[in-house]
């Protein structure tokens, strides 16, 4: 637990050095638990998701970094990758092929990526995937934006 502890307070450390590196990615550590992290990431560019900002929850393991995080989108989102209830994410560095190499930085960006390149063989989410995988994707992108604009923007007025 304390190699955990010292490896999420470094991880803590880069964060606040490099806040502006990012742009897209918004880390936070809970106050009062270093286990406990949210992140804002945006949603990239030329995909249905741009323009949304999109929260995530962290639970991190007392095991960590030889374990993965548990993540999960607190946003709704339509995504073929992710559960559409609980948020819960289908991303192999997340389970199987996690490495400690990975930080909850790399992890944030590697669900951004997983955006803008959705796997629908494997989905959580199969109404999402079963419209990719039947060709028709102007229908996912137009579910994909209203529940954009619906869930992870700003209301104006």
């Amino acid at each position: 637990m304390q190699a955990s502890r010292a490896r999420l307070f470094k991880e803590y450390k880069e964060v606040q050095r490099e806040k502006s590196a990012d742009p897209d990615i918004q880390l936070v550590c809970d106050d009062s638990n270093i286990f406990k992290w949210t992140a804002l990431i945006k949603g990239p560019s030329e995909t249905p998701y741009e323009g949304g900002v999109f929260q995530l929850a962290f639970s991190v393991p007392e095991q960590y970094p030889l374990q993965p995080p548990q993540v999960r989108f607190l946003t709704k989102i339509f995504h073929p990758n992710v559960h559409f209830k609980t948020g819960e994410i289908c991303l192999d560095i997340l389970k199987n092929a996690w490495s400690p190499a990975w930080t909850l930085q790399s992890v944030c960006r590697a669900i951004i990526a997983l955006m803008a390149h959705p796997e629908p063989d494997s989905p959580l989410n199969c109404d999402s995937g079963n419209l990719l995988r039947s060709g028709d994707v102007r229908g996912f992108q137009s579910m994909a934006k209203m529940y954009t604009r619906l869930a992870a923007m700003p209301k104006k007025g």
